[in-house]
């Protein structure tokens, strides 16, 4: 590969931005990426781009003043919190000498690192070179060689590019295939979830909210968390009794700003959790400032892999960071149930349960059956539950009117006589 120098990871950050003052908020997460990557920072520059550079990104004076704070600061490594194409990389490289990474290379670079299962692995390989197909041409001093017309090298006459490109897309299918299979045994895990008639619950949220300690406090489970950006890659699955009944709670991958394209298709089967759920816990850091819109870039990816419409309950996680906030549940008319708590504390997690409970239980099939005398034990399960509304009695049985939880409902579908309810339920 490009032969760039890998001595350290002593890292000057690049803060691109398009008029007016840069966005602190914004060089404090570059920063942070930076960090969990493993680089330190040696200095930050902002970069005021009005147009941007096609060969560079940033113009020519700018890049000098790149190329004196790298030398000033020492550091052997540049970081563009923006995407580059593969030229302005290459170009960028070829000025200050130095490896150039942009903000899609680095998150996969963080992701590369943290993932641990084989799922989580092939995904980010996959999403690694998908990035990689578009910048075979950078820097590779032999790309121009051809194969054949030298001894030991004659042969048909391909280029190395077109043998790179050539076993770069044959790796990619292989990977593709390995994935696929995977995403078929998950859809069946996701199947005997179903079968078994246990709501499904997703943690979702902008990276670092809290939702690893908030899974481990609902579960009893010892999933990692840490105080770092995408401590959590591979999702994991529990079940978990709560007073409203059993359900399945899902710890997914945290959501950021720009999340690269390559990165959401490469981890669908992952983040397919939080798409086919019944309720999203969404969790979002109440100390944090830019709170609100956090919220809001948590939602724009959730509509990009169609979970936008899902119910939500909104977890303002880390409480005790606050001065005057309690554990409490609030419950607006208009929107999103709210439920304030401490994850790290287990403050509040009852007061989630009860939410949790209160809303998959909106979700109630009623309508009318009939059921056969023979049918008797049913319709005592059905009295016990307090579903039936109203009843007939007859020579031929009897004809009910119900309403009840659809959890409740899919899980009598499946007993003795159940299928009488299996008209009232909605297509899965």
């Amino acid at each position: 590969m490009f032969e760039r120098s890998r001595k350290g990871e002593h890292a000057l950050l690049i803060q691109p931005h398009a008029g007016g003052p840069p966005d602190q908020d914004l060089l404090e997460e570059f920063a942070e990426l930076a960090r969990s990557a493993g680089a330190s920072v040696a200095a930050v520059l902002p970069a005021r781009i009005d147009r941007p550079n096609a060969a560079t990104l940033i113009g020519k004076g700018k890049l000098e003043e790149v190329q004196a704070a790298a030398e000033a600061s020492g550091a052997d490594l540049v970081l563009v919190n923006h995407p580059l194409s593969p030229v302005q990389e290459r170009n960028l490289e070829k000025v200050l000498q130095r490896r150039v990474v942009d903000r899609t290379g680095l998150i996969l670079d963080i992701f590369a690192q943290r993932a641990r299962s084989h799922e989580g692995k092939l995904q980010v390989e996959l999403a690694q070179l998908r990035h990689l197909a578009t910048r075979l041409v950078r820097g590779w001093t032999h790309l121009e060689r051809q194969r054949g017309g030298s001894i030991g090298l004659r042969g048909p006459g391909e280029t190395q590019l077109e043998t790179d490109r050539r076993l770069l897309q044959k790796r990619l299918e292989q990977l593709q295939k390995r994935l696929d299979k995977v995403e078929v045994q998950r859809a069946q895990m996701r199947r005997a979830r179903v079968r078994s008639e246990l709501p499904r619950v997703a943690l979702v949220g902008y990276t670092n909210a809290g939702k690893s300690t908030l899974f481990n406090a609902l579960t009893g489970a010892d999933a990692y968390a840490a105080d770092q950006l995408f401590a959590t890659l591979d999702p994991t699955v529990r079940r978990v009794e709560l007073p409203a009944g059993p359900v399945a709670v899902a710890d997914t991958v945290g959501f950021v700003r720009d999340l690269p394209h390559e990165l959401v298709a490469a981890f669908r089967s992952t983040l397919s959790e939080a798409r086919e759920a019944d309720l999203l816990l969404h969790v979002v850091d109440a100390s944090d400032p830019l709170r609100d819109e956090r919220i809001a870039q948590v939602d724009e990816v959730l509509a990009e892999i169609g979970a936008g419409e899902l119910p939500q309950v909104l977890v303002l996680n880390k409480i005790d960071r606050l001065d005057d906030a309690r554990p409490r549940i609030d419950r607006p008319a208009d929107g999103h149930a709210r439920v304030w708590i401490s994850a790290r504390d287990g403050d509040g997690v009852g007061l989630l349960a009860e939410a949790v409970g209160e809303v998959l239980q909106m979700r109630h099939v009623c309508g009318t059956i009939e059921l056969p005398p023979r049918a008797g034990r049913l319709h005592a399960r059905l009295h016990a539950l307090g579903a039936v509304r109203a009843e007939q009695a007859g020579e031929h049985g009897w004809r009910l009117q119900v309403d009840l939880p659809e959890a409740e409902a899919r899980r009598l579908a499946t007993g003795p006589e159940g299928h009488v309810l299996a008209s009232l339920l909605p297509a899965p």
